[in-house]
């Protein structure tokens, strides 16, 4: 048996997303202000790691003039299907202030290496997007949902809506799934789907000593998400 100590990926490597793919484990963590977009790490064992790739590295992808500090990426997802690895993120201009609403892209590649495409714009809501593969095919987006009036909270819950890889975009109309705890900030969505059951595991609480992680699940995949467990840090 392999034993891992942690951090297993030490220093500037935030909001990690895992993806795995026949005997490879890849991580995909957050790189904010900084260029090149994305930090891709990967490991056959999950103990060591080796820096392989940072996919968005041309203005095409990732334009970051105007970017503030601890602006830019933040929490890509990184995900597998149909012959493609998905790369999700959000280019956050503005990280102060009421308008979060910033722009999510999602971008893919037949190999980690690339060729990466140019990106698809999928919406500007909220930030912390995830892209979720059914195994009927379809494809859902969830992000958290950013309300710049604050009534009752900024952070509204986690909205999900389809995404069409035919026609490229967003269809359909968006939904929020799940509400939180009372935690609240509710952020960071990731959906798994096991022995017909959707789970959704969120961060909530905030990024400080209240920090917290929330799982919920459902039958469906378009019913709201019901917390089965927490955990505070």
């Amino acid at each position: 048996m392999t034993k891992i100590q942690n951090p297993i990926l030490p220093g500037f490597n935030a909001d990690p997303a895992i993806c795995r793919v026949g005997e490879d484990y890849y991580i995909a963590t957050s790189t904010f202000e900084w260029f090149p977009g994305v930090q891709i790490h990967h490991s056959r064992d999950l103990k060591n790691w080796t820096l392989t790739k940072r996919p968005l590295d041309r203005a095409s992808q990732l334009d970051m003039r105007g970017e503030q500090d601890s602006g830019g990426v933040w929490a890509p997802c990184l995900t597998y299907a149909d012959g493609l690895f998905w790369l999700i993120y959000t280019d956050m201009k503005r990280a102060e202030g009421n308008f979060k609403d910033a722009f999510n892209y999602l971008v893919t590649a037949p190999s980690i290496e690339g060729p990466w495409s140019d990106p698809i714009y999928l919406n500007a809501s909220g930030f912390d997007p995830s892209l979720f593969h059914d195994d009927n095919g379809r494809k859902y987006l969830t992000n958290q949902l950013w309300d710049y009036r604050r009534k009752p909270s900024a952070f509204a819950g986690i909205v999900m809506q389809e995404y069409s890889h035919d026609e490229k975009k967003l269809i359909g109309e968006p939904r929020v799934i799940y509400h939180g705890t009372s935690a609240g900030i509710t952020e960071g969505p990731h959906i798994q789907k096991f022995n017909d059951w959707y789970y959704m595991i969120t961060a909530e609480g905030g990024t400080g000593y209240n920090h917290t992680v929330s799982c919920a699940r459902s039958k469906t995949s378009k019913a709201r998400m019901k917390t089965i467990l927490t955990f505070i840090f």
